[in-house]
């Protein structure tokens, strides 16, 4: 986040003097409390200061790198999930490359019959599965995925920091999103490396506003 002049110089106030009344402040500079009101809200809100009633404002401490890390290890997986791409356990390998071709995804999610996660189906698996004279149509998906327990999931209310880190760990391009079922796994979202991607953005946009 990108301070104006005046903004750098309220801190600098603040932290002279704190705690600080709005009215201190703006005496400090020559200015009246109206006109400083905008730019400690965004100071307030950004974190570099904090307020109490009947006492002021206060210099947190925290640098922007500090602020922009906080903010990051606040964000859950459920602000950042996709719809995911599910085919059943009895459907063809030949239908689920037509599904990932189509649906641009990397990852298809498998279900059973009550609509529960059975396993995960990736571009290598169909790869695999795509080498020799095999009939891929006559090949369903449950033989070539990879089956729980052997799936990396995560959970709507799970930090996105932490999925990151399973998607590095595991090298692998996405992650169901599940949520208890009856005997099982419903399958809810997906989070992928685009997803992450598109937070990281959006915080980086946000420094700049």
């Amino acid at each position: 986040m990108e301070l104006s002049n005046r903004q750098e110089q309220i801190i600098q106030i603040v932290k002279d003097n704190g705690p600080i009344t709005g009215e201190n402040i703006a005496d400090h500079l020559s200015l009246t409390r109206a006109t400083l009101r905008p730019d400690l809200a965004i100071l307030t809100m950004a974190g570099f200061l904090d307020a109490r009633p009947r006492v002021g404002y206060f210099f947190t401490g925290k640098t922007g790198s500090e602020l922009l890390t906080e903010k990051l290890k606040k964000f859950k997986v459920k602000e950042y999930q996709s719809i995911p791409i599910v085919v059943e356990e009895d459907v063809s390998a030949y239908d689920a490359i037509c599904t990932m071709f189509l649906e641009d995804v990397g990852t298809l999610f498998v279900t059973n019959e009550l609509g529960h996660l059975v396993g995960v189906l990736s571009r290598k698996d169909l790869l695999r599965a795509s080498i020799g004279n095999q009939d891929l149509s006559s090949i369903p998906v449950h033989i070539i995925m990879t089956r729980m327990p052997n799936i990396t999931i995560c959970k709507p209310e799970d930090l996105l920091l932490d999925a990151a880190q399973k998607l590095i760990e595991k090298q692998i391009d996405g992650l169901p999103v599940v949520e208890p079922a009856e005997n099982g796994l419903e399958v809810i979202g997906r989070l992928t490396k685009t997803n992450i991607t598109k937070a990281l953005v959006e915080l980086g946009l946000d420094q700049h506003l």
